[in-house]
């Protein structure tokens, strides 16, 4: 096998989203000065709209789509409030930030109140403005991909629900159904961590910007990830319910891992526990979806981190395997043992990914039966008993095999075994 570098839970993270289009900023004001000064900020990043009361900004929100509004409070007819409620009414996804000359505690809290995202005083400071400006869009961005999310799990509720099954597959329809709960149950708990993030990062404070803005996008920008993976879930069973051919997909290992701790640093079950990653000293690619290969690793590692109440490690190891695998030598028992080895190609390279816990072992009564559907070891309330027999659909399908080793009072590691992809002209 080749070497590996190690790393700590505490890795970087990749930046904030960009938007997928161009985004449109409404610039509402009755003084031509601050809104000819606001167009020409923004003018190179965004679709600039300008109106001079509120009543052409509620024609324009009527007539074309708008992200984010920047709203003086005082003008005359509808006010920056009334405009603002007028926005929202048209769209609840545009994000509006108030401008004031006569800032008051009251001003701000019926902005808010009324769901503005942000207000500033005249003058303002250019920083400051464009912050504001920044983190309306970012949260228009986000709020766009979970309305998505929503409409495409919907979708696939109407499906499951009209999905036509006779008696004999009526097993089968309830373990679909628990799938789809349990392959989102952990994005879900992931976007969940990173709102608390986020919300208390804000609470209590009064603007957002330079190092902690920058937080504020990657917390955002993870919220988005997961709420993608959320619809790849969901757009994953509406394939095999349409009975469509699944999407050929290759991902790369290490970057896979680096999305898996980014996961667990914000799960509760990491909380009090160690997590050590090793990952490839040079890149590989394995043929399976993205999003199923994170979940592989995720139920897995969250099945490592709950197996004991005390504080305990967690250790994730990657290796290329230069030698042929011979099935022969690993032994049929409930303690170690080999699954779907016959759909996997020993003379390949392989990429070897094991996740270990130093915990108290699996008991060979119940490892025998430990990827049979609601077969669990973790206490009342913790576990679904469907993790691994997710985990084991997933690698066959990627033509892939699965070690279990256990021994009681040492700890359990579980080793997924995939061929390495090979792009065409690749020796």
């Amino acid at each position: 096998m080749s070497g590996s570098t190690t790393a700590i839970l505490e890795l970087p993270r990749e930046e904030g989203p960009a938007a997928a289009q161009t985004r449109s900023l409404l610039i509402v004001d009755d003084d031509e000065g601050p809104r000819k000064t606001l167009s020409i900020i923004f003018k190179d990043h965004y679709d600039v709209l300008t109106a001079k009361d509120g009543a052409s900004a509620l024609a324009i929100a009527n007539a074309r789509r708008v992200d984010a509004a920047i709203v003086d409070i005082r003008m005359p007819g509808l006010s920056g409030i009334e405009t603002l409620a007028g926005l929202k009414k048209i769209d609840p996804g545009i994000e509006v930030v108030i401008l004031t000359a006569y800032e008051t505690l009251e001003t701000a809290r019926n902005s808010l109140r009324m769901g503005a995202c942000d207000y500033l005083t005249k003058p303002f400071e250019l920083p400051t403005m464009r912050a504001a400006v920044a983190r309306a869009m970012e949260r228009r961005f986000v709020s766009d991909r979970v309305a998505d999310g929503h409409r495409e799990l919907e979708e696939l509720r109407r499906t499951v629900y009209d999905f036509k099954v006779g008696e004999q597959t009526a097993k089968a329809k309830g373990e679909i159904y628990a799938s789809v709960i349990h392959d989102i149950n952990g994005p879900m708990t992931v976007i969940s961590g990173f709102i608390d993030i986020v919300n208390n990062n804000l609470a209590g404070s009064e603007g957002v910007e330079g190092v902690q803005l920058e937080e504020l996008k990657n917390h955002l920008a993870q919220i988005t990830r997961q709420v993608d993976a959320c619809i790849d879930i969901s757009r994953r069973y509406l394939d095999f319910f349409r009975e469509r051919r699944e999407r050929s997909a290759v991902v790369r290992v290490n970057q896979a891992l680096q999305d898996l701790v980014d996961l667990l640093r914000v799960h509760p079950a990491a909380k009090g526990n160690k997590v050590a990653l090793e990952k490839l000293d040079v890149d590989a690619s394995i043929a399976i979806n993205g999003t199923d290969f994170i979940q592989c690793l995720l139920n897995l590692a969250i099945n490592g981190l709950q197996c004991i109440d005390r504080p305990h490690a967690v250790t994730i190891v990657v290796r290329r395997m230069e030698k042929p695998l011979d099935v022969g030598d690993i032994p049929d028992l409930p303690g170690d043992r080999l699954i779907n080895v016959s759909g996997l190609k020993g003379e390949e390279p392989l990429i070897a990914v094991a996740v270990s816990d130093d915990g108290d072992g699996i008991p060979d009564e119940v490892a025998g039966q430990l990827f049979e559907s609601y077969v669990t070891t973790k206490s009342e309330g913790k576990g679904t008993g469907l993790g691994l027999a997710i985990v084991q659909r997933f690698v066959r399908e990627a033509g892939g095999a699965i070690r279990l080793e256990s021994k009681r009072g040492l700890g359990t590691t579980f080793t997924l075994l995939f061929p390495e992809f090979k792009a065409q002209g690749q020796g």
